[in-house]
């Protein structure tokens, strides 16, 4: 079965308006608690072709994933590659539009995320192998908490500086029942006042740091951009 990503992201800036964010949800909900912490490299990639991606990589996984892969190939538009490495543990992550939007920065997607048993230069290089070549490489420190039912992740990202992204996952395909999901996650940001960040500008800041990530890859440096 295909799962839908909902995830609304705010842009925070300083660690100072995180630890605020961060003390906000604490206050409000008594069983908010910090689920996991990770240092992670993601490797965005461009071009190739979803299919011949899935026969390269179809060997790593098993029947179900397998199925799942394929549905989102079938089902999803503008198909989001990327692979990552958290905590040592390598990951193949796909994500398709569902929403008129970008799969890489879109509010509702299709997504598909798995471990695979080689090391993130050998997927890396599977990928490529498919037709597909690096857009960008990014790298981030998370910590993610539970919320009031959904998952927020306070982001520190290079280039982009502190993030908070609101999420949840669901199996409906329904439209309605996806704008309820919605709808929640932006009431949830209203009760801690904070703002999403508008898809136009999220937009120029993606193709900014895409443009110059050799520059921010691995540290902690930033920018602004309106």
């Amino acid at each position: 079965m295909a799962q839908y990503e909902i995830e609304i992201k705010s842009l925070l800036g300083d660690e100072a308006k995180a630890k605020d964010l961060i003390k906000k949800m604490c206050d409000a909900d008594g069983t908010c608690k910090i689920e996991s912490t990770s240092s992670q490299l993601n490797h965005y990639f461009t071009g190739g072709d979803i299919n011949n991606l899935y026969a390269k990589v179809e060997h790593l996984f098993g029947s179900e994933e397998q199925e799942r892969f394929q549905l989102i190939a079938e089902k999803g538009s503008d198909f989001s590659v990327r692979t990552r490495q958290k905590d040592g543990e390598v990951l193949l992550v796909v994500k398709a539009s569902v929403d008129g939007g970008t799969s890489s920065n879109t509010v509702s997607r299709l997504e598909f995320e798995e471990p695979v048993a080689v090391s993130l230069e050998e997927l890396d290089s599977l990928v490529e192998s498919a037709g597909y070549e690096y857009e960008a490489k990014w790298s981030r420190d998370r910590e993610e908490y539970s919320y009031k039912g959904v998952n927020v992740c306070i982001d520190c990202n290079a280039g982009y500086g502190y993030l908070a992204e609101f999420e949840t996952v669901t199996d409906t395909d329904d439209e309605v029942s996806l704008d309820n999901v919605r709808n929640r996650l932006k009431e949830i940001m209203a009760e801690l006042g904070v703002e999403e960040l508008p898809q136009d500008r999220l937009a120029r800041m993606f193709a900014h740091y895409n443009a110059n990530w050799r520059d921010y890859y691995g540290t902690k440096d930033t920018f602004n951009i309106e």
